[in-house]
């Protein structure tokens, strides 16, 4: 079924702010960390690697703030073991890293790069040494720009190679990699690529943005069974990134437009993902916006049965939430949709709110909405620009603070029914924050990326003691 009229978003029970019952995570909860090829690999012209959009969306002017580029990141493609090594010392049990597709097919279909297979076939048998999980994403936003230059994720033979992508790159890793995810956030390709132009391929039309997040979806549907096959006992799952969207204020009007923010943001993925639908409201507000001039033509007859396939898990990607008014009330008119929250909120150098309990509102709302079989958290982390104080060490407190809370919220997640059943910090290391540069600072070690020297943040130790205590909290900070 293309569309169909949903009711109101059902309200799921409030996160508590009372101490939980207990501090204990269950027996086999995964504790990682996160990253992506493209932000940290560098060596963007080595052993054949094909050139992607964001290595042609960074070499335009303005694109990205501080004028950087990532040829060399954090030059993990050469220190990899370095930094499984850094992961293995703070008894992290798993690395949810992602696959550069320019690397395994440099033009994105035909010849197979054997040096790039060999590069990830290194990284997995170098973690699993180390007796850490390895979680490959198949696409963290580089598309191989051959690609793009034939429409990419707006033309459906882009699914056609994502499919190919993913059948080579199973077939070398499946053997010893249980856990895959196919898409991160689909929501930032489409809509900040597609729509808005704020990351690669720079666009800035939505009937694109639209296209493109359903052939997102549906190649995402239709590699689920050749992961299956080509891993035996494979765990498939896809990530979105998701908010609790909050009106601004009691008034009808921004009511409404919260729901539809909700709409686009996360129903417009998870519905077709569990429902095997988009919702019609959605679909409404995109029509009455001049969004869909042609309707929902690139929807084909069997498209949302592959899309809705059964999957093992649902990766969460989680920062803020949306605080959203409405542009409709006239003396409003210029006010930004989301809006920063007023008053003494602590925010993060992205000029995020820390607002930890929307995490447990996210899940709380698509466990009880959506109840897929098992829910990840496979991203959560907080930009701050601490660096090493006089002695070298990195004292990141505001960070520290953000962990604490944000996994307590994970606690009390679990404790209202919630399947949840792992935890990955973004990120691993400092790194390339796309149209940011390196100008946001997420790790949990600190990089001078002049020297690539590596340093073990505060946070990064605080981690690394609640994941040998199984998730037991210290003391909250001061």
């Amino acid at each position: 079924m293309l569309g169909e009229e949903v009711t109101p978003v059902r309200s799921v029970r409030q996160p508590s702010d009372e101490a939980p019952m207990t501090d204990v995570f269950p027996e086999g909860f995964v504790w990682g960390v996160a990253a992506s090829a493209f932000q940290i690999e560098g060596a963007h012209d080595v052993d054949g690697r094909g050139q992607s959009i964001w290595d042609t969306f960074a070499a335009q002017a303005r694109a990205i703030a501080d004028g950087s580029n990532a040829d060399v990141a954090c030059d993990h493609y050469n220190r990899y073991a370095e930094d499984v090594g850094i992961i293995k010392s703070l008894g992290i049990r798993a690395y949810r890293f992602s696959v550069a597709w320019p690397r395994i097919l440099p033009a994105g279909t035909g010849a197979v790069n054997p040096a790039g297979l060999d590069f990830y076939d290194r990284l997995v048998d170098t973690l699993l040494a180390a007796g850490v999980e390895p979680w490959p994403t198949l696409y963290h936003w580089d598309l191989p720009q051959t690609l793009e230059d034939g429409g990419g994720w707006t033309v459906r033979s882009t699914v056609d190679a994502f499919v190919d992508y993913a059948d080579v790159l199973s077939r070398r890793l499946g053997d010893r990699v249980r856990n895959w995810v196919t898409h991160n956030e689909p929501w930032c390709v489409s809509v900040l690529g597609y729509a808005e132009g704020e990351h690669a391929p720079g666009k800035k039309s939505w009937p694109h943005a639209l296209v493109a997040a359903h052939h997102l979806l549906l190649s995402h549907g239709r590699v689920v069974p050749v992961l299956r096959s080509n891993a035996a006992g494979a765990r498939v799952g896809i990530t979105i990134n998701t908010s609790p969207c909050e009106p601004a204020s009691p008034s009808q009007a921004d009511r409404d437009a919260a729901r539809r923010f909700d709409g686009e943001l996360n129903r417009w993925f998870l519905d077709p993902l569990y429902f095997g639908r988009y919702p019609q409201d959605v679909i409404d507000a995109h029509e009455r916006a001049g969004r869909l001039p042609g309707g929902m033509y690139f929807v084909r007859p069997g498209d949302l049965e592959t899309i809705s396939a059964p999957t093992d898990f649902l990766g969460v990607n989680y920062y803020t939430r949306a605080v959203v008014r409405s542009d409709e009330i006239p003396e409003e008119e210029n006010a930004p949709r989301t809006i920063p929250i007023p008053g003494p909120a602590k925010l993060t150098d992205m000029g995020w709110e820390v607002y930890p309990q929307g995490l447990e509102k996210c899940l709380l709302r698509i466990h009880e909405d959506y109840r897929p079989n098992s829910l990840v958290v496979t991203e959560n982390g907080a930009a701050y620009s601490t660096g090493p104080g006089p002695d070298g060490a990195v004292n990141d407190t505001q960070r520290c603070d953000y962990l604490r809370h944000h996994v307590k919220a994970c606690l009390h997640a679990l404790q209202a029914g919630v399947p949840l059943s792992g935890y990955f910090v973004w990120s691993l290391l400092d790194n390339f924050e796309w149209a940011h540069g390196y100008s946001k600072r997420f790790g949990l070690v600190w990089v001078d990326f002049a020297t690539q020297e590596r340093v073990v943040k505060a946070s990064g130790h605080l981690y690394s003691r609640i994941v040998n205590n199984d998730g037991t909290l210290e003391e909250k900070a001061a």
